[in-house]
């Protein structure tokens, strides 16, 4: 809470009540209330029971132990849309981290806090053997038995894990021959990304070598603890980054730039390191160079890409990408990339995470959620039309409720690069698109008509030219 004094109860009297929150459209702020219509699911509501857990008589009796807090902290899906959508940035993703954190000191969590909270030590284990973990998970008889333990929706089916991860294919991987001298690049293996969908991360790693870098990424295991701040799991969560801030030092300090594909692992280095590790030189400055894709091109390689695809697309920006990062970069990289696109504004997929896994109110405010503008979008374009959002959720969400796959911007970068065309001439400055095809339409017919008069020049010239003395 560095911009509240490093104090949670300062933090506390930033809600002054103005409502915005209330909203029942447009934004991602408040997802929750969006669907319930209720006070205490708002960011208001919300923010009014933490303060007066710290200062009211009924709720200061149970303090971190308060079972109405609690309650009402169950159904924020931690999207940071107040932090990035309310007039005052009130972050209730992380006061409901710290309260949980307290709420559950000395006491058992939820299995499937754990479960979700630590899947990157279960993706570790099953990379191991991934065709086997996905025999158990894809069975309809032993899923449904996982399910069951854990608290996972029976409606849901659970993620199948890549048969080689990203990491052992960069490993294994034949480098390009003129790689050496070009500038240097992080892409982070992200669990998702690494364990989940490696063909984002195998596209992104060809993307950013056709853009001019050399890519490196990290052979330890880390994690930036995305999900243990949903259970408020942070002395976890600050061991893991403390982790990540010794591993990688060198190449922090030599300034080198960290590209990060998963919206919500670039929320940590972006947001939450800063507040484990305020004081921090080496988070000070992992934040500063940390990338998005998109922020990464447009700031290191600002005409990237040369080519662009004709195809229409709807594109939904995952929430942390939204509140932290702004869509800006993503915009000015798709218009180059993508020109036929539009961006909905959708607010939050539903999945959020874990959230929309796990059973009862959890899976039925996600598909709520979802059903509110996203799912209804997708469902309405043809399947020519791409889909395309960043976040691992999302993906799971669109793929579950509709059948049909969205692309990372990495992925659609990489279909440019492969199968898209060269950019028409720009307008010349104040000039529109008509008006300039226009210009560049009676170029081409001046063009021909200096050339056809040419060749009438040059077959009459022929035809007057005397026999040449050795001629028969």
């Amino acid at each position: 809470y560095g911009t509240d004094g490093f104090s949670f109860a300062h933090a506390m009297e930033r809600c002054v009540g103005v409502g915005e929150c209330r909203r029942h459209e447009k934004g991602t702020m408040c997802p929750s209330y969006m669907v319930t219509h209720e006070e205490q699911h708002s960011t208001r509501g919300r923010a009014r029971l933490l303060f007066e857990m710290l200062n009211g008589s009924e709720l200061r009796k149970e303090g971190w132990r308060s079972d109405a807090v609690k309650e009402s902290l169950d159904l924020c899906l931690s999207c940071k849309g107040c932090k990035g959508d309310c007039p005052v940035n009130v972050d209730i993703a992380t006061y409901k981290a710290e309260f949980l954190s307290h709420y559950y000191k000395g006491r058992l969590r939820p299995i499937h806090a754990y479960v979700f909270g630590l899947i990157h030590k279960w993706a570790h284990l099953a990379s191991f053997a991934p065709k086997i973990a996905n025999f158990f998970g894809q069975s309809p008889f032993f899923a449904g038995i996982a399910k069951k333990i854990i608290g996972i929706a029976p409606e849901r089916k659970l993620p199948p894990f890549a048969t080689e991860t990203f990491k052992d294919w960069f490993r294994n991987r034949r480098l390009p021959a003129t790689i050496d001298h070009k500038p240097r690049v992080i892409l982070w293996p992200d669990t998702f990304n690494n364990y989940f969908h490696p063909q984002i991360a195998r596209a992104a790693v060809e993307v950013l070598e056709d853009a001019g870098f050399k890519v490196e990424v990290p052979e330890a295991n880390m994690c930036c603890g995305r999900p243990l701040y949903d259970y408020g799991m942070l002395d976890t969560a600050e061991k893991w980054l403390r982790h990540i801030l010794d591993t990688i030092s060198d190449s922090i300090q030599d300034g080198t730039p960290v590209v990060v594909l998963e919206p919500s692992c670039a929320s940590v280095f972006r947001d939450e390191m800063m507040n484990l590790f305020p004081q921090d030189m080496n988070a000070k400055r992992l934040k500063q160079q940390t990338f998005l894709l998109s922020e990464f091109l447009n700031k290191h390689a600002p005409h990237y890409p040369e080519r662009q695809l004709d195809q229409d697309a709807i594109v939904h920006g995952h929430c942390h990408h939204h509140a932290v990062m702004k869509m800006t970069d993503e915009e000015a990289v798709l218009k180059r990339a993508l020109p036929n696109y539009k961006l909905l504004d959708s607010g939050c997929c539903g999945m959020a995470g874990a959230f929309g896994f796990e059973e009862g109110d959890h899976y039925d405010v996600s598909i709520k959620c979802g059903e509110r503008v996203l799912l209804p979008e997708v469902r309405k374009t043809d399947h020519e039309t791409l889909i395309v959002t960043n976040g691992f959720s999302c993906h799971e969400q669109i793929a579950q409720q509709t059948g049909r796959k969205a692309m990372h911007l990495a992925e659609v970068l990489h279909l440019a690069m492969k199968e898209g065309h060269m950019h028409a001439p720009k307008p010349r400055d104040g000039e529109t698109g008509e008006r300039s095809r226009t210009r560049r339409r009676w170029k081409w017919v001046a063009a021909g008509a200096v050339a056809a008069a040419g060749v009438a020049g040059l077959v009459a010239t022929t035809r007057r030219r005397p026999k040449s003395l050795f001629s028969k």
